[in-house]
């Protein structure tokens, strides 16, 4: 930006008389100094302002800990030349006195003490977090999270699938705080759908470090759905973006792990346009939906549910008729496909989770007859 574009600026400023300029583009704390000065107002640039909304959206004490944490760290580095009144010094102690502490130093200290005690209230956080992860493994559900640029729609799918009433709006980051929730496949299997905070481009690298821990149940989840806006113009890149925040927050799309893609809005598409889209990413196994409708979200659950079920390993039990806390604990632990009750047993073929299949091993020993893994599903 040159001084002509910054005077230009200026002068419809004067006529404007704006409270805040927001520039879509990271400023150094000069430059942001500099241009309140020409303009004679208050300037945000991209970083600051993706705060301003994140500050405004955050409910619980988590998210305001992230926030706060966000905010003061992008705050620190302001405090470098942005104000001259920082620099004068203030008494030192003693009766010696002394040069003392200019008021950058003492706001610097401050900031650094304020973010020592946020890191450990979060890592306080992170810890309640890791119980309740124990306690869900105890009663195994798998989790399913849903990951998406912001306003893709994954509130509103979360909430059109679990019947919540979690926010859901036309906004950006409407959702900042993770919300789980369990949900039954078409199946009868229970898994935990996960809900969680929307990405976008040029995440402030601040937003990476400090949201880490909101996105800790992406790197727990067994399966992962990335919700993209069909109807948006700049779907594509909006799916790149994701990509880029999910690889520097360390977690893999392209490994073992499921990763499925949801074509969302379809009911905002022309009918041919609808079509195409549908044809040409079937082929790509992407699945179209409208969560706002419905359409298209009994397939998705039952990709969700083949998904889930393609590392299966299946048991086949052999049971007392009398041994009905086996038969309970059985239902409870897998899922069980057939039952046979014959005069020599009782006889179960259970469905298990790969992290569960030493669990039943160590509960019924040499009552599983046989073992065999389901094949992968091409």
């Amino acid at each position: 930006m040159g001084s002509g574009k910054v005077e230009e600026i200026a002068a419809e400023a004067r006529g404007l008389e704006p409270e805040v300029i927001v520039v879509n583009a990271q400023l150094s704390p000069i430059q942001q100094r500099n241009l309140e000065k020409a303009w004679n107002a208050k300037v945000l640039d991209r970083t600051a302002l993706i705060l301003e909304i994140f500050g405004a959206r955050a409910q619980t004490r988590e998210g305001r800990l992230q926030v706060e944490f966000a905010h003061l760290t992008y705050q620190k580095s302001r405090l470098v030349r942005s104000w001259t009144h920082l620099e004068r010094q203030r008494g030192g102690f003693g009766f010696l006195g002394g040069p003392g502490e200019t008021q950058i130093e003492t706001d610097r200290r401050l900031i650094g003490e304020r973010l020592a005690k946020i890191r450990r209230e979060i890592e306080d956080v992170k810890r309640t977090r890791g119980l309740h992860r124990s306690a869900r493994k105890r009663v195994p559900y798998p989790i399913v999270a849903l990951v998406g640029y912001t306003n893709a729609g994954k509130s509103t799918l979360f909430n059109a699938l679990t019947k919540s009433d979690v926010l859901a709006k036309d906004l950006l980051f409407a959702t900042l705080d993770p919300t789980m929730r369990a949900l039954k496949l078409p199946g009868g299997r229970t898994v935990i759908l996960s809900d969680t905070v929307g990405f976008i481009a040029d995440l402030p690298h601040e937003l990476v470090a400090a949201f880490r821990a909101t996105l800790e149940e992406v790197l727990e989840a067994e399966i992962i759905v990335h919700v993209r806006d069909a109807a948006h113009g700049e779907s594509e890149a909006q799916k790149a973006d994701v990509l880029k925040v999910l690889a520097e927050l360390d977690i893999e799309t392209e490994g073992e792990r499921p990763v499925l893609e949801v074509l969302n809005k379809i009911d905002l598409l022309e009918p041919a346009a609808r079509a195409a889209l549908i044809a040409r990413n079937s082929k790509l196994g992407a699945i179209a939906i409208s969560a706002l409708t419905g359409e298209g979200t009994t397939d998705f659950l039952a990709r969700v549910g083949a998904a889930l079920g393609a590392g299966e390993t299946v048991l086949q039990l052999k049971l007392d008729p009398s041994d009905g806390a086996g038969m309970a604990w059985a239902y409870a632990h897998g899922r069980v496909s057939a039952r046979r009750d014959r005069p020599d047993g009782l006889f179960l073929t259970v469905s298990v989770d790969p992290q569960s299949v030493d669990r039943f091993a160590n509960r019924f020993g040499d009552k599983i007859s046989t073992k065999q893994t389901v094949r992968q599903l091409s």
